[in-house]
């Protein structure tokens, strides 16, 4: 289990974390919801070591993450990026196998068991048929399985995903959300930040609110996601749309909200700011 508790974290001295605490554990896929700002691209760095937090700790298991090598913290959680451009024009199997580096360090060449390991994760992930293609030749959704399967390739249990849905369309979204619950069953724990609330109601067993630097909410998304707690977060009142069985499928602005962002007059600034 990846855990941090308490995180205090400031930007030249604008505080960013104010308390937060998060966990994630083997078997486990964890949204974490908030709006722009509410520092979550921030608290998974510092649960990556990438960051030192103000206050608080990060743990792997019993130990201290501030304790650990970065070769010793690669050897249990990988971080996957947003879908990215590479520089040069690596095949889809040189960039999975950059995922081996924190195994072999980068003097030495992939041997027989980095070999086994990239093929093994590329099969995983659906993609060995585009092992020989250019990583900038194939679409945005088989970037990000590629991207996975580098992660993958280090051969860590936990999975750290910023935004991985970002500037996907809906297939590909659905697509990747159902590998991602497929690696959760299969033992992985994967925790990923998501700008969407439908996403976290069908494809999360538990999610994250974070609100002012605090985790304001964590459990089911039945008994986290609701209207109320969306209102906290991002100032819209919404209503929970169900299906025949009464689980909540989505969410959709009230009339009364769709009449006044419509008519606000800040409707153009708020546009413009949260990008």
């Amino acid at each position: 289990m990846l855990t941090a508790c308490g995180i205090h974290f400031a930007y030249r001295g604008r505080p960013v974390l104010a308390g937060a605490d998060l966990s994630v554990a083997q078997g486990e896929l964890v949204c974490l919801l908030g709006g722009n700002g509410a520092g979550k691209s921030t608290l998974l760095k510092i649960m990556l070591g990438l960051l030192q937090p103000a206050q608080g700790t990060v743990r792997i298991g019993e130990r201290s993450l501030s304790s650990m090598s970065r070769r010793e913290t690669a050897r249990h959680v990988a971080y996957v990026p947003q879908v990215h451009a590479a520089p040069f024009p690596y095949t889809v199997r040189d960039v999975v196998s950059m995922g081996r580096l924190s195994s072999r360090g980068l003097l030495h060449a992939p041997d027989r068991v980095d070999r086994s390991v990239v093929e093994r994760v590329l099969d995983l992930m659906d993609i060995s048929r585009l092992a020989d293609r250019v990583y900038t030749e194939i679409s945005g959704g088989e970037r990000q399985l590629t991207l996975i399967a580098r992660a993958l390739a280090q051969e860590a249990a936990l999975l750290i995903m910023d935004e991985p849905l970002a500037g996907l369309d809906y297939g590909h979204q659905v697509r990747l959300l159902a590998r991602l619950e497929g690696l959760a069953a299969k033992g992985y724990g994967v925790l990923m930040t998501t700008h969407d609330p439908g996403q976290t109601l069908t494809s999360c067993r538990r999610v994250a609110l974070l609100d002012k630097g605090r985790i304001i909410g964590d459990g089911p998304p039945a008994e986290v996601m609701t209207p109320a707690a969306l209102m906290m977060l991002y100032g819209v009142a919404v209503d929970l749309l169900r299906d025949a069985q009464g689980r909540g499928i989505a969410f959709r602005p009230t009339a009364q909200a769709e009449g006044a962002l419509f008519h606000s007059d800040s409707f153009q600034s708020r546009s413009s700011t949260d990008g």
